[in-house]
């Protein structure tokens, strides 16, 4: 397996070659992230509700070695990351981190919630600081007046339709066709 370190800034690299490429380059490949998660987590999500996110993440917080608070409300789960060890591996490089590093949590995480009815929102508070909050809600309601307290929210697929990029519509199941 590949330790974790290397993943990071071998992850932080394709996100910047990508993104000279093209920002739609980089948006298609979160996307494909997000289908391949759909595909590794959807039923147990759907099955298990917020438990089964929190479950998931108490298990890559503790994988990860990352500093941060989980909680679990009967309407949300919160993952109040004190010092993500993603970002701050790709700050410890010499070759500097994506200035977009963070929008792949949400890259891969906002396809998989709506595969699953649930609404994920995150506050990125800041692309230079290795931390922030992400919260899945049961209700869209909920998430968007989360979202507005937000002090940087991050929503890459709404940001890139803005920028007018073409979002690639894909089945979570690589064998459904595209009608």
């Amino acid at each position: 397996m590949i330790p974790s370190d290397h993943f990071v800034r071998y992850y932080n690299e394709v996100f910047k070659v990508l993104q000279e490429m093209g920002e739609e380059h980089l948006v298609a490949y979160w996307q494909e992230l997000g289908r391949l998660q759909i595909t590794a987590l959807a039923e147990r999500f759907r099955a298990g509700g917020l438990q089964a996110v929190y479950d998931y993440w108490e298990r890559i917080r503790q994988e990860e070695n990352c500093l941060g608070t989980l909680t679990l409300t009967e309407d949300y789960f919160e993952f109040q990351m004190h010092r993500c060890p993603s970002l701050s591996k790709a700050q410890d490089n010499d070759a500097t981190a994506c200035d977009r590093y963070c929008d792949h949590c949400m890259g891969w995480v906002q396809p998989l919630m709506e595969e699953v009815g649930l609404h994920a929102a995150h506050d990125i508070h800041s692309r230079t600081e290795p931390h922030c909050c992400l919260r899945v809600y049961r209700s869209a309601g909920e998430a968007v007046e989360f979202e507005r307290e937000a002090r940087l929210l991050c929503r890459p697929y709404m940001e890139a339709e803005e920028r007018g990029i073409q979002l690639v519509k894909r089945p979570a199941n690589p064998e459904e066709s595209e009608e």
